[in-house]
């Protein structure tokens, strides 16, 4: 069977827009701290893009907002509550953290039929959703044979099911191939663009590009930039370097120019070159490199901010393993 059909996606058909919203939200296990003051919000008619290297704390923000652990400050609310609070959560926030939770014994439509009872569905959504996702031809077929591609999809189908106004989906083109991931991208795009909320945590930098219209990067637990994609990827502005950097960045920063760190240690700043020449000139700054910034790449802006920023495998020591109501 394939696991690419041509699917037309569904928008979300709920009453209500939903909001999400993280309030100055942190986190430790112990001595580490995985969030510290992270703050931002997720409109209606939007895909956000959730970007940080492995270990920035991306999979602890969304185990939180999606109930699986409790925060050691802030909040994280959906429509101004914590998911734990929703009457009804499946009928307002789909969620896939980890499509691999997915109980392999059972078949593809029992588990789409189990999520239904669950969210107060009718029993007929499961088979509405399993054609949605592409795997109509291997419903009967226990997810233990399938491919992790067909689990992704499964997975994005039981976020699904309840027909929500939101989605929160972590790596979920993890697995799939080229058509897979153009059919996934078309999905959260006709998602969004009836009204959805999206946020998507994804590693594949490209594919977020290609589908966002807002990005979040946090590195080392903290946001460092959030905006449009256009704006974040926007050139503008100068690159500048100097024989004394820290010379360099307290000249900028007396001036209260934006900057952002490159990572061959220059600086990117909000002036044009002409000003940054004076601004050399005044210090006595003897400066390595000045040029006018191009438009970049996702990619390029990610490693910019995120230079240096510590990684490691997955959860730290002392955070629980993600629950899956499907496992039970």
């Amino acid at each position: 069977m394939s696991e690419n059909p041509s699917v037309t996606p569904a928008p979300p058909s709920a009453a209500a827009p939903v909001r999400i919203e993280v309030r100055d939200l942190s986190k430790r296990y112990g001595e580490h701290r995985a969030v510290e003051g992270l703050s931002f919000t997720c409109e209606p008619g939007t895909v956000t893009g959730f970007l940080g290297p492995n270990g920035a704390g991306k999979s602890t923000t969304l185990r939180i907002l999606t109930g699986l652990a409790e925060p050691s400050g802030g909040q994280a609310l959906i429509d101004g509550v914590r998911y734990r609070d929703l009457p009804a959560p499946g009928r307002r926030i789909g969620v896939m953290l980890d499509a691999r939770a997915l109980h392999s014994g059972r078949t593809g439509l029992e588990t789409l039929r189990l999520a239904a009872i669950a969210a107060g569905m009718p029993r007929g959504r499961a088979d509405e959703v399993l054609a949605l996702v592409g795997l109509e031809g291997a419903g009967r077929k226990r997810v233990g044979g399938y491919s992790y591609g067909m689990r992704q999809r499964l997975g994005i189908g039981v976020a699904l099911i309840g027909d929500p106004a939101a989605l929160v989906l972590d790596e979920p083109a993890n697995g799939l191939d080229p058509d897979g991931i153009r059919w996934m991208r078309r999905l959260l795009r006709s998602f969004a663009d009836a009204g959805g909320t999206v946020l998507l945590s994804s590693h594949q930098l490209s594919e977020v590009q290609a589908t966002a219209d807002r990005v979040l990067v946090i590195a080392g637990g903290r946001l460092v930039r959030e905006g449009a994609l256009a704006e974040v990827t926007a050139g503008g502005g100068t690159r500048v370097a100097a024989t004394d950097p820290v010379r360099l960045r307290q000249a900028i920063d007396a001036v209260g120019a934006a900057c952002t760190p490159h990572g061959d240690g220059a600086l990117d700043v909000a002036l044009d070159a002409a000003d940054v020449g004076r601004l050399a000139l005044h210090h006595q700054l003897v400066l390595t490199a000045l040029h006018p910034v191009e438009d970049g790449s996702l990619e390029d802006v990610f490693f910019t901010l995120t230079d240096g920023a510590r990684g490691d495998a997955g959860s730290p020591v002392g955070a629980p393993a993600a629950p899956s109501l499907l496992e039970v």
